[in-house]
């Protein structure tokens, strides 16, 4: 799983002053479709998200297998969400009745809730990609790395208006035990994927589209990018994407928990 996204970029222009907000953790019992949690508290087991139940540990493994099974083909969508592309992104994911997993950076969320909000209405599910996107936070002591993680985690919780996200995926790839551990006990499953679109890099729609066909055989999860610049090219390879995909007989699912 190679590093992706080009560094920390255009994080680094908002990155000093999302390390200055102090983030008020989700209140206490909040229930959601997706998990409750139990704002600031300690993680402790629980058989399901019930009204007033706690955060539920799960595997500290990375994730690439699909809930779809053997022709499962999970799409995730990192960096957002953006006012300019998110949209788009939703709208195509509409179009073709196909849901995704969105990899949200805390900044972002924080600065766009009513995007977080419009994703998980749409059915789609959340995923904590860190604070600030620091690629090389696993070089960063584990204060810091909590810090990136669990600010992430209830700032996207708050955005969403309650619903967590259920996966934690490192920014680029850079996971560490700790790191891997603490997403766990938060009940955010680690996720990595098996097809880098290279999409960031803006290679062309053809590109993208070859990229995925190409390596598609490496396993079931596709990255891709709804933030960062430019992202038109990514909206265009979706909407060849996944009709293909589907006619050769894929499902779309989620990264499995």
């Amino acid at each position: 799983m190679a590093r992706h996204g080009g560094g920390r970029g255009w994080y680094g222009k908002v990155v000093g002053a999302a390390l200055g907000v102090t983030v008020l953790a989700v209140g206490a019992s909040v229930w959601t479709a997706q998990a409750g949690v139990e704002g600031g508290g300690t993680p402790h087991a629980s058989a399901s998200a019930t009204p007033g139940g706690d955060v539920q540990p799960v595997a500290k493994t990375i994730v690439h297998a699909s809930d779809a099974g053997a022709r499962g083909v999970n799409i995730t969508i990192d960096d957002g969400p953006d006012p300019a592309w998110t949209p788009q992104v939703l709208d195509v994911l509409r179009e073709y009745e196909v849901k995704a997993t969105f990899c949200m950076t805390g900044i972002q969320a924080q600065t766009h809730p009513d995007l977080v909000k419009d994703v998980v209405a749409a059915g789609h599910r959340l995923c904590d990609h860190s604070v600030s996107h620091d690629t090389g936070m696993d070089k960063k002591p584990e204060a810091y790395q909590k810090k990136e993680i669990l600010d992430a985690e209830r700032m996207i919780t708050k955005a969403s208006g309650g619903v967590r996200p259920m996966y934690y995926r490192a920014p680029g790839g850079a996971f560490t035990p700790y790191s891997r551990e603490l997403a766990a006990s938060r009940g955010m499953r680690p996720l990595g994927w098996n097809v880098d679109t290279k999409d960031f890099e803006r290679p062309g729609t053809d590109a993208i589209v070859a990229t995925v066909e190409r390596e598609l055989p490496n396993g079931p999860t596709l990255l891709f990018h709804d933030a960062g610049g430019d992202r038109s090219q990514t909206v265009e390879a979706l909407r060849r994407v996944l009709p293909s995909l589907k006619a050769e007989g894929y499902a779309f699912g989620f990264p499995v928990r």
